[in-house]
């Protein structure tokens, strides 16, 4: 996954590296903040330098994504995911290894702030509730990179488009809507034509 990858539904998701679970005390100020994630209902029009909990009326993630390394899967699967669990209380939590397409794990939690392991699909996807979406891997260039990139999906498998995708897509159906648009005013002229008329006087 890139970590900057933000499905633009999202109100807020980001990767920041300025992240202040707590106000800074010798206890915490080498914790690193997630990866990934997403605070659901606020107002993502605001600029941000940071995450700063106690500025943001005590809200923590909604939905927390490690992207795990040898040095980081331990602590990933286990202090920190009871941190996100039992303080954080994030609702889906997710691990994945860059670099090893099959190690997508996910959590939901439950009532008693305990997480529960998802069962992949066949294809390996995880359904985030939360969000309403699969995460799953994708095959494909994002920033001149082609590699294998932890992506969403919609409830029906549909890949989830990246604001620079999504921008794309908007382009590339205004040109096809301007090209619908000349041909038909073509035949139209044509037929003006035949019937002995000068369409330019139209």
């Amino acid at each position: 996954m890139s970590a900057n990858a933000t499905p633009p539904q999202l109100p807020l998701a980001e990767r920041l590296e300025d992240w202040h679970p707590t106000p800074p005390t010798e206890m915490n100020r080498d914790f690193r903040g997630p990866d990934f994630f997403v605070v659901l209902n606020v107002d993502g029009t605001r600029s941000r330098q940071g995450w700063v909990i106690w500025e943001e009326d005590g809200r923590y993630p909604d939905v927390i994504v490690e992207l795990m390394s040898p040095s980081t899967a331990k602590v990933d699967r286990t202090d920190k995911k009871q941190l996100y669990a039992q303080t954080f209380h994030t609702r889906n939590y997710f691990v994945y290894d860059p670099f090893d397409e099959n190690s997508l794990e996910g959590w939901q939690l439950d009532k008693q702030f305990n997480y529960q392991p998802l069962e992949p699909q066949e294809n390996g996807w995880l359904w985030c509730e939360t969000l309403g979406f699969w995460l799953g891997t994708w095959q494909g260039t994002i920033e001149r990179e082609t590699a294998i990139w932890l992506r969403f999906y919609d409830r029906d498998g549909n890949l989830v488009p990246l604001p620079e995708e999504a921008a794309q897509q908007e382009a590339e159906a205004a040109q096809q809507q301007a090209e619908a648009e000349r041909q038909r005013a073509e035949r139209l002229a044509a037929r003006l034509r035949e019937l002995g008329e000068d369409p330019d006087s139209f």
